[in-house]
């Protein structure tokens, strides 16, 4: 961001920008989830996902950021159906211990990743992005392909 004079205030513009995308599809994604697949909705925010760094990546203007962060706030597209799907799938009696393990083993990855976005960024910011855009599109595939889905109204 710096490259294209970008400042701390812009940044918290930019952040603003994703919440509010965020806040304005929660509740009518929501409604989507329940009349169509979790697996859909879950699979359009993992798509968003991938999206982000290749967006963010060719940002050279402060309209292109703005977009970038539109596409970050819509990552929250299936957040709640992915929290909602992870419950539902867990068997009766070890929802929430199910839901701290997906959580553990999710964030431990995150974090990992976070420590390598550093030695890839050494390499190149292109590098970077190009690497998590990569792994996004190889989660993105294994959930459509291996992926469980249950309708949240369905009363299994």
């Amino acid at each position: 961001m710096q490259n294209i004079g970008a400042s701390a205030t812009t940044f918290s513009m930019l952040t603003v920008v994703e919440m509010i995308t965020a806040m304005l599809i929660y509740i009518p994604v929501a409604y989507l989830s329940e009349k169509t697949s979790s697996k859909l909705c879950i699979s359009i925010t993992f798509v968003f996902f991938t999206l982000f760094p290749l967006v963010l990546l060719f940002s050279t203007t402060i309209p292109a950021l703005i977009f970038a962060f539109v596409i970050r706030g819509l990552k929250e597209f299936g957040e709640p159906t992915r929290k909602a799907l992870i419950v539902k799938l867990a068997p009766e009696g070890n929802k929430a211990s199910v839901f701290g393990t997906y959580y553990l083993v999710r964030d431990v990855i995150v974090s990992i990743a976070a420590l390598s976005s550093a030695f890839l960024w050494n390499i190149s910011p292109e590098t970077n992005f190009l690497t998590a855009a990569l792994f996004g599109v190889i989660g993105t595939t294994v959930f459509i392909m291996f992926g469980k889905d249950k309708n949240l109204t369905d009363n299994e």
